[in-house]
């Protein structure tokens, strides 16, 4: 159903199927279709996310630990095919050929000898976890699932299988896995940081036509040094700029290597040193910095662009860094809710380097997603995401107006959406002309199913099926054809 906002939410029980692991690999040549799909949708919703919390007798401490599923919705001549398979990255054949956790992730940390840590973070030759959950992109003809190390896994978008390969390797020891696409040339661009006695924020372009090889080399497109850098999960792009928010949980290289904590545990929260923006030159790698406003904590940003004078920089923000805390999976299985991430537009002013900000809309959002090909760079009028519920996780499907705040959501008790992939009507002309798809966790049945909404007003077209539930993921990708 679409409603406008608010809507009335009744109470639910906390999602903790969500979080449980699931082991059985599958390929399905039809799953059960209610409704109708467009006869213009044809091509594969592919996502990557955690799946397995266990191995041996060691536990996953956080949501972002959990080990890689690759998942395959097909949508050809109004029918769904599903798979699903385990991503062969070397840290989850180490997992099942040992029978225990070996390479540390992102709150989970098997390794506690100082040599290996510091070779880790400090060597070309570390022992970084490539367990890619969290998305999945393209680069050119290849596929890859990325997390924040800088080791993407190339996969085959059909069978799933992992090719074994690291086309590229991002330059530092930190990165994101939410590259950008440049316009002019396809090239993948991305943000990394490289950790040491002398750190710096990197800038990074890609070309598809380079990975040809077993492995491209990037190209540095500017360098920032940092004495502690700050976590970055995304950044933004302008037509002109790369856009950097450093918000105030920063850590100290050397601490990361020596501390014995797992990674994300080496990070501080320092509020008094706020949210600070920089802008960097996409043609001269030039830094524009001084941009400072009061301390808070985002994961995604959502679109930039140039206005006159100004930079329009829209995040999902919180109050504070605690977030990272409320995703351990003790406390997500134990009803406990996390932070509601609220959509906050900073205006950067480049004569004074003034900012100001404001929040849009009255309802949460993360996860969230734009109408990417055609309005990244550009100013947008419409965000797609995923707002909480009673449970205190979320349990809605939200579309934000950002010209007026105005919003519709999609809401049905016991039904847990994940995040929207707009996919845009091949000949649209409105920015809003195409469907959304979501996978659902059915907590009453046990299982999920992708949704597929009208992206205009939020009703729904179609769901289809699986037979098993699909643990909580990330992010992922339409790829037409595929």
């Amino acid at each position: 159903m679409a409603a406008s906002v608010p809507t009335a939410v009744s109470p639910t029980v906390a999602p903790t199927l969500g979080f449980a692991t699931l082991e059985r690999e599958s390929t399905i040549a039809e799953l059960q279709l209610s409704g109708g799909l467009p006869s213009w949708l044809g091509g594969s919703l592919l996502r990557t996310g955690p799946a397995k919390f266990e191995v041996g007798e060691q536990r996953m401490r956080h949501w972002f630990d959990g080990l890689a599923m690759l998942h395959r919705f097909t949508i050809a001549e109004g029918r769904v095919s599903y798979g699903n398979r385990f991503l062969e990255s070397r840290s989850y054949r180490a997992a099942r050929e040992k029978g225990e956790i070996v390479y540390g992730e992102f709150a989970t940390d098997p390794c506690r000898a100082v040599f290996k840590r510091v070779q880790t973070l400090f060597t070309s030759g570390g022992i970084l976890t490539d367990n890619a959950n969290i998305n999945v992109a393209r680069l050119g003809e290849r596929f890859v699932a990325m997390t924040e190390t800088p080791l993407p896994v190339q996969f085959d978008p059909q069978t799933l299988q992992s090719a074994g390969v690291h086309p590229f390797k991002a330059p530092g020891q930190l990165t994101t896995a939410h590259p950008h696409v440049d316009r002019a040339n396809g090239a993948m661009l991305n943000y990394a940081a490289k950790l040491g006695a002398r750190s710096s924020y990197r800038f990074f372009s890609l070309h598809p036509a380079g990975t040809g090889n077993r492995k491209a080399k990037p190209r540095i497109l500017g360098s920032i040094p940092v004495r502690e850098p700050a976590y970055m999960h995304s950044f933004g792009l302008t037509e002109r700029w790369f856009v950097l928010a450093e918000f105030p949980f920063v850590v100290n290289p050397l601490a990361v290597a020596l501390s014995g904590r797992p990674y994300i545990e080496n990070y501080r929260w320092k509020p008094e040193r706020g949210t600070r923006f920089t802008l960097v030159d996409r043609a001269t790698g030039k830094a524009t910095a001084g941009f400072e406003t009061d301390a808070c904590f985002g994961f995604h940003h959502v679109n930039a662009f140039e206005d006159g004078e100004e930079v329009v920089v829209d995040v999902c923000t919180v109050a504070n860094a605690s977030i990272v805390e409320d995703l351990y999976l003790e406390r997500l299985r134990s009803d406990h809710p996390i932070a509601q991430p609220q959509l906050t537009r900073f205006r950067l002013g480049l004569r004074d380097r003034s900012v100001t900000h404001e929040r849009i809309g009255e309802v949460g959002i993360e996860l969230p997603r734009i109408n990417y090909g055609r309005c990244n760079e550009h100013p947008h009028q419409y965000v797609w995401g995923n707002d909480l519920g009673a449970s205190g996780w979320f349990e809605k499907i939200v579309k934000l107006d950002v010209t007026n705040g105005a919003a519709l959501s999609f809401y049905e008790p016991g039904r847990y959406p994940g995040e929207p992939v707009f996919v845009a009507h091949p000949e649209a002309e409105r920015e809003d002309d195409g469907v959304l798809l979501s996978v659902v966790l059915d907590a009453d049945a046990g299982t999920s199913f992708l949704l597929v909404l009208d992206a205009a007003d939020l009703s729904e077209l179609a769901r289809a099926h699986t037979p098993h539930h699909i643990p909580f993921s990330f992010h992922g990708q339409f790829a037409r054809g595929s």
